[in-house]
């Protein structure tokens, strides 16, 4: 009976140093999506003003795939993490405007919805730098 406790005991302490390290992992991923995601946003705008619509395409799809990792990864549990959500969603829609568009547009047409896309990304950075500073503490 003792072993047995023993090895639950065991289990349960290698189980929570492993959901240490998930959690360490996953702020670490959420920082370098959101570093990236803000880059192509930035990038996304910058192109745009320089009349290229297939780059505003290309850049909005993907900050789309950096928002949608960022989503999947966010704790539930974290304030500023459902404070950026909302961010990210927003980011997301647009980004599906500028994609719905496609790159046969003026690009003045697709830099509008990139311009809104940029400023929800850069909102939810803002949270999870926050986020981030948090954690290490």
């Amino acid at each position: 009976m003792k072993v047995i406790l023993s090895l639950v005991v065991i289990l349960v302490t290698l189980a929570a140093g492993f959901a240490g390290e998930a959690v360490g992992d996953s702020v670490k991923e959420l920082k370098e999506h959101s570093l990236a995601m803000v880059k192509d946003a930035e990038d996304m705008v910058a192109h745009g003003g320089m009349g290229d619509a297939a780059a505003i395409v290309h850049h909005c799809h993907e900050v789309t795939k950096h928002a949608e990792s960022i989503l999947k990864a966010l704790p539930p549990a974290d304030a500023h993490g459902k404070e950026a959500t909302p961010h990210l969603q927003e980011a997301i829609r647009q980004c599906q405007r500028v994609a719905k568009f496609g790159d046969k547009v003026d690009p003045g047409v697709t830099l509008n919805p990139g311009t809104k896309a940029r400023a929800a990304v850069r909102e939810a950075a803002k949270h999870i730098a926050a986020m981030k500073d948090e954690a290490a503490q």
